[in-house]
């Protein structure tokens, strides 16, 4: 099944939610295509990378966040490990790395313990390069104002809440990755 065809199916019945989901996606998979294509010494997947951005946030249909139309049971924080569920469902393993990899510029095991978050304490960092760059893109873009990219200084300035450990990180994918 394509992503977009996995993204019809979970959002049956959920227009107003497929919509959210498909353009916030798209606009994350395009910016990460960009950077790829300007970076051909980077061994980049690139038809992996669209893949898994257009699949990255699949799991928010489990998640209850009126805001996005989205009226699961499951607090929004866990969407990332919702969406590896459903993709590992699917039978696409790699997919859901990126899905439960994406939140803030990842998260560890002692982070979830400290910050008392309702996930299961492990380390969900992104480890690839396709992880790492889907995670980056994926920062310049909100589910709320779709389509308005945040520049450089608003994503940086969105991470403060996942401490100044998550800024360092981003600092350096901007390094090696740009705009």
């Amino acid at each position: 099944m394509s992503p977009i065809q996995l993204i019809d199916k979970y959002c049956e019945g959920n227009p107003e939610l497929r919509n959210v989901l498909y353009v916030h996606s798209r606009m994350v998979a395009e910016m990460a295509l960009r950077i790829a294509r300007k970076h051909p010494e980077l061994p980049i997947d690139q038809t992996f990378v669209y893949e898994a951005a257009m699949l990255h946030d699949i799991g928010i249909v489990c998640t209850d966040a009126p805001g996005i139309h989205c009226h699961g049971s499951e607090p929004y924080l866990k969407h990332g490990l919702c969406g590896g569920e459903i993709l590992r469902r699917e039978g696409l393993p790699r997919h859901a790395r990126v899905a439960e990899r994406h939140t803030g510029t990842g998260l560890t095991a002692e982070s979830i313990l400290q910050q008392q978050l309702p996930l299961p304490p492990m380390d969900l960092r992104p480890e690839t390069l396709e992880e790492q760059l889907i995670c980056y893109a994926d920062k310049f873009y909100s589910k709320t104002h779709l389509e308005r990219e945040k520049s450089y200084e608003q994503a940086r300035h969105s991470l403060l809440r996942f401490g100044e450990d998550g800024i360092a990180i981003f600092d350096e994918w901007y390094r090696v990755f740009g705009l």
